[in-house]
């Protein structure tokens, strides 16, 4: 079995299959203390067809105490009459020219107060329950900083076409590639000032990858939890595979030769991860016999 991490297309469309704790989860046993400030941005453009589905996302929660925020760029196709249906709901929403999605997330977080942080891209999805189970790890967690989770690959009609099963956290890996799930991280306000409080701005595309660099040359303690947490969507209006293999990879390399102080190559690359790798198409074997449940 090839691995499956970086692949976005698994098998053809079907129902998403969401597990009946998944729905159970915000009803469950109450955390001591009152439930931490969630706060989560979503930076938006020309995305009025899945914008929407992303903040019933977050509202189905019904997490008590979120601090959502969206900033978009400036949409001209029917985005700002969405947003406008659901500013009771979010704290703050705006519709202003700005220079890309980590000047969005910038501006976005600069309003944010929340304990926990996190943010939402405007085609993506939180699965059910994960606000009350994000909160619950982290009172229980004291000591972790970062979490993520597995991920759940639609398409742009909510069907699913596959299944990220993520290896426990490795930070050395973390060096030689990313394939942390963006959607599904959650990190607290604290690590995130350590860190330098702002997302990177020369980054267009390893603006994520970057951000989980600094939190674990911060010191960060983090964590693979188990479950899926997140859905990443697949449509055709996601920034092109040219776009990817040109300024994506010139990040990618850039990275790299941040933490190893040199250009690395290719070999190298597949050389430090084939482990990591492994650990994943087995647990995904695993996942897929049923024996383990997620």
């Amino acid at each position: 079995m090839q691995p499956r991490l970086g692949v976005l297309y698994h098998y053809p469309p079907r129902p998403m299959k969401i597990p009946d704790k998944y729905l159970k989860e915000q009803n469950q046993q109450k955390i001591s203390g009152k439930w931490p400030l969630i706060s989560i941005v979503t930076p938006s453009y020309r995305q009025a067809d899945f914008i929407e589905r992303t903040i019933q996302s977050l509202f189905q929660q019904q997490y008590p105490r979120l601090e959502y925020i969206v900033q978009d760029g400036g949409s001209s196709d029917g985005t700002v009459d969405i947003l406008k249906k659901y500013e009771d709901q979010l704290v703050r929403w705006a519709s202003e020219k700005d220079g890309g999605q980590s000047d969005a997330l910038n501006t976005g977080f600069g309003y944010a107060t929340g304990d926990i942080m996190a943010y939402l891209n405007s085609d993506d999805m939180l699965l059910p329950g994960v606000l009350h189970y994000v909160a619950r790890y982290f009172a229980a967690h004291p000591e972790i900083d970062v979490v993520y989770g597995h991920r759940v690959l639609i398409d742009e009609y909510d069907q699913e076409i596959g299944r990220w099963v993520m290896p426990p956290h490795d930070d050395e890996v973390l060096s030689w590639a990313d394939y942390i799930p963006q959607e599904t991280m959650f990190w607290r306000r604290g690590i995130w000032e350590k860190a330098g409080g702002l997302i990177d701005k020369n980054f267009k595309f390893a603006m994520d990858w970057d951000l989980i660099l600094r939190f674990r040359d911060a010191g960060a303690r983090i964590v693979r939890l188990p479950r899926f947490l997140g859905a990443f969507r697949i449509h055709p209006h996601q920034k092109t595979s040219a776009e990817i293999s040109q300024q994506g990879e010139m990040e990618m390399g850039l990275l790299r030769e941040r933490c190893h102080g040199r250009k690395v190559s290719d070999a190298e690359v597949h050389h430090h991860i084939k482990k990591y790798l492994f650990r994943h198409v087995l647990l995904h074997k695993l996942y897929r016999a049923g024996l383990l449940k997620y």
